[in-house]
């Protein structure tokens, strides 16, 4: 039985680290937000930006989100 779990568990692991990423979703919006924004939320997620990339977190359980808000600008 520990064999079975320990095996579901590293299959789950490689399957998440050699998935093809979903592009649709790519910076939760980061498009709709000022350039200027160096971190934004819409009360689920929390994105930073890093140069041309962003990074963003993951949802909490049953968050329904809002309008995104600019929470930090570039260079303060």
């Amino acid at each position: 039985m520990a064999w079975a779990v320990a095996a579901t568990v590293v299959v789950t692991i490689l399957i998440g680290t050699f998935a093809p990423a979903s592009h649709g979703r790519s910076g939760h919006g980061a498009a709709a937000i000022d350039a200027s924004c160096a971190e934004w939320s819409d009360g689920c997620t929390i994105c930073q930006r890093y140069g041309e990339e962003t990074a963003c977190s993951l949802p909490g359980i049953a968050c329904v989100p809002q309008a995104k808000q600019c929470l930090r600008h570039s260079g303060g």
